[in-house]
Order: C-alpha cells, then sequence, then structure tokens
C-alpha cells in the first residue's frame, strides 16, 4: 500500500524542545536552592517527560507525596516559556513542504499534553501546519499504546498500513508498529548512549533529519 500519510513525534523528533524543558528544570532547582543539571546530561531525559526530568533533578527528595505540585510548578514554568529557545530540527520544514508535495499529508502524535503541544506549535510558525494533532492527553491512553495513532489515521480518514511514524524513542516504534504503521527511528534526537535503536525494530533508523525524504521514499512502495 502507498503512503498517503507521515505521522511524527514532537519532542526530539519534529522539534528540539530540549533547551526549554531543561531551562525549566533548572530555572525550578534554582528556586529550590538545588544544583543545576548539566544540559548534555538532562537532554536525554526529555523524550521520557516532565516526570523523568524532575527525577534527575530533584533525585531521593522527589518522593510520592511531592511528585503532584512539583509536576505542575514545572509545567507552569515550562509553560511561560515553551519555546524561548527550541525549533524545528534543521531541514524538516522542507521536508513537510517535500511530502506535501508528492500528496503525503502529516501530522503530530505526541505524549505531550495539550495544553503544552497547541502553543509550542504555534510558537514554532509552521508554514505547513500538520493535518493533524493527537495530544498525550486525548485519549485514557499513551504511547507505546497504539491508540493515539490510530486515532491520528482515523482523524485523516486513512487506514493505519498507509502511514509512517517516525519518532526518536522505543516507546514510539512500539506504537507504531502495534499500529500496523511502517515506523522510522531517529538518533538525532533524545536518546541515553546505552540505547540501542537498531533493536526497537523499526523499517528504517536514520540518523540525519536530511535522510528522512530517502526514508520515506524506500517505504513508499
Amino acid at each position: 500500500m502507498r503512503i498517503k500519510a507521515v505521522l511524527m513525534d514532537l519532542d526530539g523528533t519534529f522539534a528540539d524542545t530540549a533547551p526549554d524543558l531543561v531551562g525549566a528544570l533548572n530555572a525550578m532547582l534554582l528556586r529550590h536552592s538545588l544544583p543545576r543539571v548539566p544540559y548534555a546530561i538532562a537532554r536525554n531525559e526529555v523524550s521520557n517527560g516532565s516526570l523523568a526530568l524532575l527525577k534527575l533533578g530533584f533525585g531521593e527528595i522527589f518522593k510520592d507525596n511531592q511528585i503532584e505540585p512539583l509536576q505542575q510548578e514545572f509545567l507552569k514554568t515550562y509553560k511561560n516559556d515553551i519555546a524561548t529557545k527550541s525549533s524545528i530540527f534543521k531541514g524538516l520544514d522542507s521536508f513537510v513542504d517535500n511530502i506535501s508535495s508528492l500528496g503525503m499529508r502529516w501530522g503530530i502524535v505526541t505524549n505531550k499534553p495539550k495544553a503544552m503541544t497547541n502553543p509550542l506549535l504555534k510558537a514554532l510558525n509552521i508554514s505547513n501546519e500538520p493535518a493533524c494533532v493527537i495530544s498525550g492527553d486525548r485519549l485514557p491512553q499513551r504511547k507505546p499504546h497504539p491508540a493515539p495513532l490510530l486515532l491520528a489515521a482515523d482523524k485523516l480518514d486513512l487506514p493505519p498500513e498507509s502511514c509512517i511514524y517516525i519518532g526518536d524513542a522505543a516507546r514510539d516504534i512500539e506504537a507504531g508498529r502495534a499500529a500496523k504503521m511502517r515506523t522510522i527511528a531517529v538518533t538525532y534526537g533524545y536518546i541515553r548512549p546505552h540505547q540501542d535503536p537498531y533493536s526497537w525494530g523499526a523499517d528504517i533508523v536514520i540518523s540525519r533529519p536530511s535522510e528522512l525524504l530517502n526514508a520515506v521514499a524506500r517505504l513508499d512502495i
């Protein structure tokens, strides 16, 4: 079946959001009189969400009875500077233009809450807007469950088999495979040093955004 749509994860796949997410964490740590986390270390936790960042920064202080207030503080801090330093990964703006010229639509499927997803996408000033956006709180299920990807295909009125899902985490590829979509893993995102994207089962693994268009073409058969 020919490819009709390309769906992408947001943080670490479509947009480089680590500068603002790590900035929000370190701003919180400063308020709590705790040492900042080096950017190079915190960057690789971004795809695991706010809880992973908070656990990294607060360590043993991050107890069960503090999780909710700390997470709310983090989200408020992040939302106030959601796209100060974030940007679309270089080359992805032309990538979505190119796939559109080939008659394919594109969309975002992310675990990021809608209250963060929509303001971020607006601030990124995307010229070729996505045909669908499925945020992490749209459904009870989140990736690696396939439900968000299946909802995106439904919104596009397409069979899942005609879609590609692109992501930078094992959960992305697991969700794509479970949804019967073809998958591309990207290694330019937020991947821990010990992780092996080649073990995730993706159809193709690429290391640079410039390789995406050729990867899509290879799967469009």
